[in-house]
């Protein structure tokens, strides 16, 4: 029988890789909807981590709960699923292990802050890349990880990279899949500033009207010029799922796969025309591009951007790159 491991994130203040995501929810909301960052709240484990912990446990699982407030707390869990000691001395993942993961999220960050540690515990320095590791990827098949969704799923376009990948969300379905059923294989971007995304990331930002900034960057897509930097850009998309496929009324990424090997990118860029009448008009042109990487150097002094959910802004060339199939999600 196995071994699971149920992990919860602690608060915002103490969360790894820079925080939870907007809105200060790292532990979740309450039942009505409100984020909370309580203390009290954060300490005591979500009634979905009990019920889950209970369906296993009812299968024979042996369950262990933990809460990370660090890096290094995330890190201790993580030990739990490495492999025997290899030849070279690398650090890798077991892949017949008995031990399995399950990490409550309340947002797709907190699940982003796990696989990053994860990425900087098994990924082989480039010195010491092992024969074994297949030639596209930067890092070995990292162990499947079993989410438990803290908060009810979001219609709409806001979904949780869970309500796009079609995963469980009742906490006994969740065990069922982490007991029962398969690793459903998906690809990771990583990126050169040391972090991972799993869903997307959204370059830009409105002002208090909620009208655009334009900002200028060159983007390239394995030599495909989407912006050459002298024009204003609106929007750039950076997608392995959906959740910045649209940008309100506007498509941007044309059916992201995250399994398909490729990032999608999209950039916005306002057109000016005129009509018969001489009466000027604006359009957003959307061009559109996918590869293995895509690099956007800024023009301007800093570009605000979300990745899975996290803020952020970019001042210099940034990097992200496909590591196709890397990452697992157990499935029902």
């Amino acid at each position: 029988m196995y071994d699971v491991v149920l992990l919860t994130l602690g608060s915002e203040r103490d969360a790894p890789g820079g925080g939870c995501g907007s809105g200060g929810a790292c532990c979740g909301s309450t039942d009505d909807g409100v984020a909370t960052t309580d203390p009290e709240r954060c300490e005591t484990p979500r009634v979905p981590v009990l019920a889950c912990a209970d369906a296993l446990t009812a299968r024979g699982a042996r369950v262990t709960t933990a809460t990370a407030r660090s890096d290094a707390e995330i890190d201790e869990v993580l030990a739990r699923l490495d492999g025997p000691a290899r030849a070279d001395g690398l650090t890798w993942p077991d892949q017949d292990g008995k031990t399995r993961l399950v990490v409550a999220t309340a947002s797709d960050a907190q699940l982003r802050a796990v696989l990053r540690r994860m990425v900087r515990r098994y990924a082989p320095p480039p010195s010491r890349r092992p024969a074994d590791l297949a030639g596209n990827r930067t890092l070995p098949d990292l162990p499947p990880v079993g989410v438990l969704p803290l908060d009810p799923a979001r219609s709409g376009a806001a979904r949780d990279l869970a309500a796009q990948l079609g995963l469980p969300r009742d906490p006994a379905a969740v065990a069922a899949a982490v007991l029962d059923g398969t690793a459903r294989r998906l690809d990771l971007l990583r990126n050169d500033g040391g972090s991972v995304t799993l869903d997307g990331a959204l370059l830009g930002a409105a002002d208090d009207a909620g009208r655009p900034l334009h900002w200028r960057a060159r983007v390239e897509v394995d030599g495909t010029v989407l912006s050459d930097g002298s024009e204003p850009i609106t929007a750039c998309a950076i997608g392995n799922a959906g959740g910045y496929a649209r940008l309100g009324e506007v498509d941007l990424l044309a059916d992201p796969d995250p399994t398909d090997g490729r990032v999608a990118v999209a950039v916005a860029v306002p057109v000016v025309t005129r009509s018969a009448l001489g009466r000027k008009k604006v359009r957003l042109e959307v061009r559109r591009a996918r590869g293995r990487a895509v690099a956007v150097v800024p023009r301007d002094e800093k570009v605000p951007f979300l990745d899975d959910g996290v803020e952020g802004e970019l001042s210099r060339k940034r990097s992200w790159w496909t590591e196709p199939g890397a990452w697992a999600v157990w499935a029902g």
